[in-house]
């Protein structure tokens, strides 16, 4: 897969299934074409694919086997991939309107798949084959002090030293996995994605470094 160059598009209201784009309240500013094909609409609002979403799309694309949960989908990139390998996916979010602009996404690039609203797993009742997860990782005031100032940001904000949501799912996930599985998980040094590795006898299938931060993406049952 490679990064594609942005073009200008209609900021029209789009109705995909029983999500409305414009009730939610979306507004469209621009897309994003794939070498391999996949179109990518940006919405206003939500988490556009950056470096971390393409990190990871490329382990997706290799690993991604089976029934797939694409936890925080954002604009559905992931899960996109996923389902274009032949994986049946799930698209996870907190976010209402994330969850429409994944599923205008799915639309416009024919995927079918599940929609579910979710705080992490707590709406999630299956088991899976295969976790994706892109977590917001940054470093921020706690979730709950957050939450309750409304103020969070749900696409960047990870808690105490960026680890609030990363444990959370390290936490809880094995309960959503299917006897052969993998979890592909996108961390940073910020989050010292070394020590995970180690305790989670993870594999480090991507890396990428920049001049305040190293990405990696871990692979581990």
């Amino acid at each position: 897969m490679q990064k594609g160059k942005r073009r200008e598009s209609s900021t029209a209201a789009e109705t995909t299934g029983s999500i409305s784009i414009a009730y939610v309240g979306l507004l469209k500013v621009g897309a994003i074409v794939l070498l391999d094909g996949i179109k990518i609409n940006e919405y206003q609002g939500i988490y556009y694919p950056r470096e971390d979403s393409y990190l990871l799309a490329y382990a997706v694309e290799k690993y991604a086997f089976g029934s797939a949960l694409d936890m925080g989908t954002g604009t559905g990139l992931l899960g996109i991939i996923a389902a274009k390998k032949g994986c049946k996916v799930t698209f996870a979010d907190i976010d209402q309107k994330a969850l429409a602009a994944a599923k205008a996404n799915a639309a416009y690039n024919n995927v079918k798949g599940k929609f579910v609203e979710t705080d992490m797993f707590s709406s999630i009742k299956e088991k899976y084959n295969t976790i994706i997860f892109n977590p917001p990782y940054l470093e921020s005031l706690p979730l709950k002090e957050l939450d309750k100032k409304e103020k969070r940001e749900f696409a960047l904000d990870g808690g105490r030293k960026g680890r609030e949501l990363i444990d959370l799912f390290l936490k809880e996930y094995k309960k959503h996995v299917e006897e052969r599985h993998c979890v592909l998980l996108l961390e940073s040094t910020i989050n010292n994605f070394k020590k995970d590795a180690e305790r989670l006898n993870a594999e480090v299938v991507g890396k990428e470094n920049f001049f305040f931060e190293e990405l990696a993406v871990l692979k581990f049952e």
